[in-house]
């Protein structure tokens, strides 16, 4: 070997060390952050199973909002670089997941899950780690964890606001139909609860499997009950074959009124907007809000996903976490979670397509309750919009009394 070719390869080798030293050289830990211009988060949600039909549209709002950052610069000086993970519409799944993210890709935070079962099996993940996750899903309360931001409503918020709303209509006998897992089973024992309260009259309570089809025997009881409203607690495509059966026994929304809290936009399309026409949702968004951070969402998220897609109360809430994480992280001049958490709940009011909206110290969210009705194309009109803002209580003191939530 000339000196000259040892040397030049000597000197390569010293100059590709060099740079592994910088380049390769780990972020701090707080930070989690790959490449020393990017910072790593988490997009966990179901694209495949039986909740792909909802979760599929959110992880697309998440990742609408992560490429608006990106382009406008990033955040505290760092692109964001979202790694995306499919929870299969699984608990166990998603809390492998959710460990992978943390654990192997070093996400400072996570964006995603819908179901409350999915949601309770990251917890202990997301607790033992002292990671954060971004929750965009209306749930049952009962919870209050320092490592999760519950953007989504609380029971208070959502579905005692459309309870409320069914009594000022004289409906006095409620029939509750609901998935087999956390959310319904737990917001319904708070509608129980106020039912007996209010000396109305429960007519039935019936739950399916997630992913169940067959509703013929709960379609014949609720002929037989008759009653004035159906609160409706089923997730994902089981909403479908519910219509469709309740359609084909003469029991559309028209002859026996049907209040669902996991139909939106996005749902009625997928399902057929005729089937679920005249039906009534609660919400804490629509498409149909006039306001012009809406407006800018609604034409941004068509850009990217089509002339034809809808946006949804979830989707929404999943756009906005991530403006909220960046401004909490610049806020807190850090990626560090117990940092940013602590500048999310400090944070003057934000703008998005819900409203100007901000989190209370329980790391919910403050937010405006509504009440729709399902249209011939699927979007809704706004029958009902709540006094003022809401205040987010984890804790109904009907159910639950005595719980308080206090993180420190």
């Amino acid at each position: 070997m000339g000196k000259g070719l040892h040397r030049r390869i000597l000197i390569g080798a010293l100059l590709a060390g060099t740079a592994c030293m910088s380049g390769c050289k780990k972020n701090d830990a707080a930070a989690g952050a790959g490449a020393a211009d990017a910072v790593k988060v988490g997009v966990l949600h179901s694209l495949s199973g039986t909740m792909a039909i909802s979760e599929v549209t959110v992880k697309n709002s998440t990742q609408l909002a992560i490429d608006e950052i990106n382009a406008a610069g990033g955040v505290n000086g760092k692109k964001i670089q979202a790694v995306t993970e499919d929870g299969a519409s699984d608990p166990a799944t998603f809390a492998q997941k959710a460990s992978k993210l943390i654990d192997d890709d070093g996400v400072v935070t996570v964006f995603g899950g819908w179901t409350s079962s999915s949601r309770k099996a990251m917890l202990p993940v997301f607790e033992k780690t002292k990671n954060l996750l971004w929750y965009p899903v209306q749930f049952e309360g009962n919870e209050c964890s320092p490592n999760i931001m519950y953007s989504g409503a609380q029971p208070n918020q959502q579905i005692l606001p459309a309870y409320d709303w069914a009594k000022q209509k004289g409906f006095k006998k409620i029939f509750l139909v609901g998935s087999d897992y956390v959310f319904p089973r737990t917001a319904n024992l708070i509608l129980k609860k106020h039912i007996e309260h209010d000396g109305l009259t429960m007519s039935g309570e019936e739950y399916q499997p997630m992913g169940g089809t067959d509703f013929s025997g709960v379609v014949a009881k609720i002929r037989a009950a008759k009653p004035d409203v159906i609160f409706n607690t089923l997730n994902g495509d089981s909403n479908v074959a519910f219509f469709k059966q309740m359609a084909a026994a003469g029991m559309k929304s028209d002859v026996i009124p049907v209040m669902s809290f996991s139909i939106g936009e996005q749902e009625a399309q997928a399902m057929g907007p005729s089937l679920v026409e005249g039906s009534y949702a609660g919400w804490n968004y629509f498409q149909t809000l006039d306001n012009p951070e809406n407006a800018k969402f609604v034409a941004a998220y068509k850009a990217k996903f089509g002339a034809d897609a809808v946006v949804t109360d979830p989707m929404v809430h999943g756009y906005l976490d991530v403006y909220v994480w960046k401004a909490a992280a610049e806020k807190a001049k850090s990626f560090d979670p117990a940092k940013v958490r602590a500048a999310a709940v400090t944070l003057d009011a934000v703008p998005t397509p819900l409203g100007t909206v901000k989190f209370a110290a329980n790391n919910s969210l403050v937010q405006t309750g509504y009440i729709g009705q399902a249209d011939p194309k699927g979007q809704f009109k706004i029958l009902w919009t709540s006094p003022g803002m809401i205040d987010p209580n984890p804790y109904d003191a009907l159910a639950f009394p005595g719980k308080t939530c206090t993180i420190s």
